[in-house]
């Protein structure tokens, strides 16, 4: 098959193969201090937790982030790639480590989620420095495999890591402490396997004058307006209504994982140990429609083309999404999480593939770093507008028909704009 052939020579290439252990070993530590999170937050038995709280720790841990973000966006546009990815790791073991000493002397709350909220920002630096070093080392030809295969690998490698957090907190009889120790741990190896990739390999390439930092963040407005601009010129309005449609999409994802939160802790349990089983077993089950998006997506792209591709994910999320999750059963929403992993990872493949092929190398950084605020925002918005609608429960047949009616607009939008 032409994709396996492809496949091998893209894991024969030395370099894409540094890249891509830098992204699993990070993204498996980002799944095992995700789940010490949701254990530590939503699941602790001493904790009545609702949707606002929910909302509460997202917001908390994001929309910090979501105002620098674009600031970093110029600086990973001056950073060397590589370096990103080793002192980011290290900062991230730290302070991971930081958080597990928190949890054991059970301090306010506010200095746990001060600790998280630098781990995440820094992992934003991170996955945008992968996303944007990912033409470096592969050619035009196999960059739509290279996107199934990197980012899908990343989220299946978060999975796993999940999944080894949830046989450490077994082990460790419910300890999150140690669950976030064995994420410091994986965040230290990410940041020495970058060590074996030369510091110029990655990029951005260098300027012949560089600017003194101070006047480079006094610019940093106009970088942004240029960015924005450069995303705006007709030649790459495909890439702006991908990142437009992606962002919905993550909008009714966000939303959607904290119905499936409040319905795995109250509504499908009787414990909060069970819950947390049962939403170990969704996340498994999203994390192998990952993997079936990395096997689909190269031949659906290559026939339908990425935008086709993408308005046909969130089409077939608008039929699927309602039928598989009125009901309010266990069944048919471990079948929803496999469909809806399949469908998003599928159109974020799509997505990705369009913004690198347009964007220039000299703003990739900077775009791919807006991305991941458009993210970040939509996430959080999402998560409120859940608060809002969700009963204690989580059952709410209004959000589910709300989210169903946001990915049909997405397909008919896509689809016209084809047509135009």
């Amino acid at each position: 098959m032409p994709v396996v052939r492809d496949l091998r020579v893209l894991l024969r290439l030395r370099y894409f193969r540094r890249l891509l252990y830098i992204r699993l070993l990070s993204q498996g530590a980002d799944g095992v201090y995700q789940v010490a999170l949701a254990a530590y937050v939503v699941f602790s038995p001493e904790k009545q937790t609702s949707a606002t709280a929910i909302a509460s720790a997202m917001a908390v841990l994001l929309l910090p982030y979501s105002l620098v973000g674009p600031f970093a966006g110029v600086l990973l546009d001056r950073w060397r790639r590589r370096q990103v990815f080793v002192y980011g790791n290290l900062l991230r073991a730290l302070l991971a480590a930081l958080t597990a000493v928190l949890i054991i002397g059970r301090v306010p709350d506010w200095l746990f989620y001060a600790s998280a909220l630098c781990i995440t920002a820094v992992n934003r630096f991170v996955l945008a420095g992968l996303s944007a070093s990912l033409p470096r080392v592969v050619d035009t030809e196999r960059l739509v495999l290279a996107n199934s295969l990197s980012p899908t690998a990343g989220t299946l490698a978060a999975t796993a890591g999940g999944g080894l957090a949830f046989a450490v907190r077994l082990v460790a009889s419910g300890s999150d402490a140690a669950v976030v120790l064995l994420g410091a741990f994986l965040y230290l190896c990410a940041g020495l396997t970058a060590l074996t990739v030369a510091p110029a390999l990655l990029g951005p390439d260098r300027q012949p004058k560089r600017p003194r930092m101070a006047t480079a963040l006094a610019d940093t407005a106009r970088d942004l307006i240029a960015a924005v601009r450069h995303l705006a010129a007709p030649q790459r309005r495909e890439a702006a209504w991908a990142l437009a449609a992606m962002t919905l999409m993550r909008f009714c994802y966000g939303a959607l994982l904290v119905l499936l939160l409040m319905l795995c802790r109250y509504a499908l349990s009787t414990t909060p140990e069970e819950g947390l089983r049962l939403l170990g077993l969704a996340l498994a089950l999203s994390g192998a429609g990952f993997f079936a998006a990395a096997v689909v997506t190269p031949w659906a792209a290559g026939h339908l083309g990425p935008r086709r591709w993408i308005a046909v994910c969130s089409g077939a999320a608008a039929v699927l999404e309602p039928a598989l999750g009125l009901p309010f059963a266990a069944g048919p929403l471990l079948i929803a999480a496999f469909v809806l992993g399949l469908i998003t990872q599928g159109a974020k493949i799509a997505t990705d593939t369009v913004v690198q092929s347009c964007v220039d190398d000299a703003f990739r950084g900077r775009i791919f770093s807006m991305y991941d605020v458009l993210f970040n925002v939509a996430f959080v918005g999402a998560a409120g507008v859940a608060a809002l609608m969700l009963p204690p429960d989580g059952r709410s047949t209004l959000l589910v028909a709300l989210v169903a009616v946001l990915y049909a607009g997405v397909a008919a939008a896509l689809t016209r704009f084809g047509r135009r």
